[in-house]
């Protein structure tokens, strides 16, 4: 940190000794002069040029920390050699001789170089920025730099953080710098950076993609390691905003040291171990991830699915075999590959002897070869970082082998001749056409045509200004070299599309880069595509798709439930309450089945509700329906017994017509409880109740014109009155008065308030129970309380009436009968209300059958036991006899009343 702040002084001071040459021409006497260089590496041709271009490429990964104890600024030297960076430099100068050479671009032009080595580091970019716009023995920006030569801009510089950094300071002279590696987000911000456009695509589209990918394959619960510099933190910070977006969740986030610090490093370590996120993002490039990766395989950590951004998917430096285990199946996003025809040749023709000073070309020849050039003191494979146990170590791995020159490049496998992933290497070209094609359109203005106000003028080459040129540069149009289309927006970048590569074994046990898929993007279209067949390998034990989330899906049946304070990702199962369902996996509610419906056991459907009503294909409604039946029957076989008998005394007896109109009303009654089985419709609804009051109304009425001859008999019996007579047609007109009593009222409750079905849903939840409304509990209370009057009229006549002496004691029968009617309905009330569903039916009927099976068993069966076995107790003098006047206790029967006073024998008949 020291160093950079240092380095940022160095900046400000440059500036402010520009600042005073250009006040110095009031005091010419009192300019300032650098009083030191900046320690820059490089190379330079701008003799013969017409116009410089300058490059900024990371040659070296990093600087060597300085020594503390010296306290004045001091330029840093740098180490790590660096292939890839090597190679894009390299492919910068090929590109400059290309378009030399060509007679359609600036035919009367040609470009030179002026390159720097940035050492990835924001220092080193900031010192080579200031080196173009002073030329350091200058005292005033001049935009002619040390060779010379007008500089027309700048390509590079290898990073978003170095690129931002230098942008910040070239922005403010407007000279144009076109980016080739830096893509972070921010730099499309022409208020920030004004002169700066790009040939590869912004962070925007990348965190886009990302996030494409991780919905595509399902994964919702992911960690992120970014390097603690502009591009990681930015890139995190996009990422972030689209995973929000579409209700993903950031597991963890961490940031990797610049500068190696255990405390951190362990502490995005732990991250990973802990975390169940077993897919993570890495944002940094290859050169910042490298202590992380030592880390990953210290610790052993595998089974890991990491998701790469272009800056290292498919960097040499992270492919090597020994990161296999660890990081083989990585995914992620890289520049489309390319070829770039003579290119592999010019990378060929490099070698220490063709200049003795080049000390670039020595370090790479001694890198690769591992050897020590002869005469040379240029150091190699060097490394002043601080290693895993926080010490500093200072190896200096020059070997003691002499390089000869006789080795061979052909024998090389490093990344500076692997020209199979030609994708950065690309954009470099491209960016340096970019600057030739705006410096072409610039020299073939027409005077009077031009874009510059006023008059329409032109700039000219070389005397232009550099906002001037840069008017072209955000302009600029062209096909490269393998027929794409390059153009960039009003931001200054670009469109296109990402290869998604996949990290998979090849045949010696390394890394290939397997392309798998393609993410385009436009301003309106976003797609990502696999490609068909195409096998994508998984750092999984079972080799299959990764499963990262932090709680697995709520199967059907169940709803989220949120934790307070947790991501949304981060969730309880909650089953679905009653009558709710979730049919999907996943749903944050359930949802309410309709009013037929009910969930099911697992609560993932609504299925229709069991209906429920007394079936008659059931046991209970069966044997109800038996018993129905049997009831009847037996009714009738009572009927036909009487019918048969009929003119034999006990039929005869206390009014055979209204036993008959007893046995049919039972038959109706009896038989009015299968209106009450099966599904209730709104005419069995209407026909029940009505049919059941009507019965009982007939059989009670009936019942009370016999209890009325009854009760007249024992009157005379106890009174000693001479003659009482009871008509038989008075007995009828009670039968039909209550009868059409019954029937006015059911007619009425019929017409006004009619019975209908009722689906009964409160009872039970998961049943809908088909039952009739009875509509009016006023005309349904009248109705069969005209009964139930009636009932109480034949207790209290028969009660009275029970001492009459019978030889069948037909006053006791009915008086039974009567008592079993009332200990039915009376016990059938609360029965029935503390049931529900269908067995409230089944109470009722039961009810029915009971009273009617008791009616008929108390009046009928004495009678037909008689007249069936006991057929000689079937006489007048049995049934009714005559009594002596003697006898001071006269002694009437229900078949006769006799009376005899002075000899005199006075019968009265009550059932003539």
């Amino acid at each position: 940190m020291a160093s950079r702040k240092n380095y940022l002084v160095l900046g400000c001071l440059a500036l402010l000794w520009a600042d005073l040459g250009i006040h110095g021409e009031e005091k010419e006497e009192q300019t300032c002069r650098l009083l030191g260089k900046f320690d820059l590496n490089g190379y330079v041709d701008a003799k013969n040029h017409t116009l410089v271009i300058g490059g900024l490429f990371p040659i070296h990964s990093r600087t060597i920390p300085a020594n503390e104890s010296i306290l004045e600024p001091v330029s840093a030297k740098c180490e790590g050699f660096n292939f890839r960076g090597f190679r894009w430099m390299k492919t910068m100068i090929h590109t400059i001789k290309e378009i030399n050479e060509r007679k359609d671009i600036l035919p009367n032009t040609t470009l030179g170089y002026q390159i720097f080595d940035t050492c990835f580091t924001i220092s080193k970019a900031m010192e080579s920025a200031l080196v173009f716009l002073t030329g350091q023995e200058e005292n005033k920006p001049n935009i002619r730099n040390s060779t010379g030569a007008y500089l027309a801009g700048i390509v590079g510089s290898g990073g978003s953080s170095l690129s931002i950094a230098a942008s910040r300071i070239l922005g403010l002279y407007y000279l144009p710098q076109v980016g080739y590696f830096s893509t972070c987000s921010i730099l499309s911000d022409k208020f920030q950076f004004p002169s700066y456009i790009r040939t590869i695509a912004s962070d925007k589209f990348q965190s886009q993609a990302m996030v494409k990918l991780i919905q595509h394959f399902g994964w919702v619960w992911v960690g992120t390691i970014a390097a603690d510099d502009d591009y990681g933190k930015y890139g995190v910070k996009a990422f972030k905003e689209q995973m929000e977006s579409v209700n993903l969740c950031i597991a963890f986030s961490e940031t990797i040291p610049k500068v190696y610090s255990h405390e951190k490093m362990q502490k995005a370590v732990k991250a990973v171990r802990s975390s169940t996120a077993r897919v993570i993002v890495l944002y940094a490039s290859d050169i910042d991830l490298s202590p992380f990766v030592l880390e990953m395989v210290y610790h052993n950590i595998t089974d890991r699915t990491w998701i790469a951004s272009e800056a290292w998917i498919t960097s040499a430096l992270m492919a090597k075999p020994e990161y296999v285990p660890y990081f083989r199946g990585s995914i992620g996003f890289a520049i489309p590959r390319t070829d770039i025809p003579g290119l592999k040749e010019f990378l060929y023709d490099v070698h220490p002897s063709k200049d003795p000073n080049d000390i670039l070309t020595i370090e790479f020849w001694q890198t690769a070869f591992n050897c020590t050039w002869p005469n040379s003191s240029v150091p190699y494979n060097v490394d002043h970082r601080v290693n895993m146990t926080g010490k500093e170590d200072r190896l200096y791995a020059m070997s003691d082998k002499l390089c000869t020159g006789e080795e061979k490049l052909e024998e090389l496998n490093n990344t500076y001749l692997d020209v199979s992933q030609l994708r950065i290497t690309n954009n470099v070209k491209q960016a340096v056409y970019a600057m030739a094609y705006a410096l072409d359109e610039l020299s073939r203005c027409q005077d009077g045509e031009g874009p510059f106000m006023p008059d329409f003028t032109c700039a000219y080459l070389p005397d232009f200004e550099p906002w001037q040129l840069m008017y072209y540069v955000k302009k600029v149009q062209f096909k490269t070299h393998d027929g794409k289309e390059m153009k960039v927006d009003v931001n200054g970048d670009v469109t296109g599309h990402y290869d998604v590569l996949n990290w998979q074994l090849d045949e010696n046990g390394g890394i290939a880069f397997v392309k798998v898929g393609e993410y385009k993007f436009a301003p309106d279209k976003f797609e990502l595509v696999f490609q068909k067949n195409s096998t994508i390998f998984w750092n999984t034990e079972s080799s299959g798709l990764p499963h990262s989330v932090c709680t697995d899906v709520c199967p059907p049946g169940t709803r989220k439930g949120i934790r307070q304070g947790e991501p949304i990702c981060c969730f309880d199962c909650i089953p679905c309450a009653d009558g709710h369902v979730s049919e999907r996996a996943g749903q944050r509610e359930c949802e309410q089945c309709g009013e037929d419906y009910w969930s099911n056991e697992e609560k993932s459907m609504c299925v229709l509700k069991e209906v429920e009503f007394l079936a008659y294909d059931e046991a209970l409604g069966f044997t109800l329906l038996i018993l129905s039946i049997l009831g009847a029957l037996v009714v009738v076989a009572v009927i036909v017994v009487y019918v048969m008998y009929r003119q034999t005394p006990l039929v005869n007896a206390n009014d055979r017509e209204l036993s008959f109109l007893i046995q049919v009303s039972l038959i109706i009654t009896v038989l009015s409880s299968l209106l009450f089985i099966g599904k209730p419709y709104n005419w069995s609804c209407m026909a029940r109740q009505v049919t059941l009051a009507l019965g009982f109304s007939l059989c009670l009425s009936s019942t009370l014109g016999k209890t009325i001859s009854l009760f007249f008999a024992y009157r005379i019996s106890i009174s000693k009155t001479r003659f009482i007579s009871m008509r038989p047609l008075f007995r009828k007109i009670i039968v039909l008065i209550s009868v059409l009593a019954e029937v006015s009222i059911c007619i009425a409750y019929l017409i006004l308030q009619p019975p209908k079905v009722y689906k009964n849903m409160e009872s039970q939840n998961i049943k809908i129970i088909l039952e009739c409304n009875e509509g009016s509990i006023e005309f349904l209370c009248s109705m069969f309380g005209i009964d139930a009057f009636l009932a109480l009229l034949c207790f209290l006549t028969t009660f009275v009436a029970r001492q009459l002496a019978d030889n069948y004691y037909e006053g006791k029968c009915i008086t039974f009968g009567i008592l079993v009617f009332f200990i039915v309905w009376i016990s059938f009330v609360p029965a029935y209300l503390s049931t529900k569903g269908k067995f409230k039916v089944a109470v009722e009927i039961f009810a029915i059958l009971a009273s009617s099976y008791g009616l008929l068993g108390c009046i009928f069966a004495p009678k037909c036991f008689i007249i069936l076995l006991r057929p000689k107790r079937n006489t007048d003098e049995t049934v009714g006899g005559r009594v002596p006047t003697v006898d001071r206790s006269i002694q009437l029967t229900s078949a006769s009343v006799s009376s005899e006073l002075n000899n005199t024998t006075v019968s009265t008949i009550l059932d003539e």
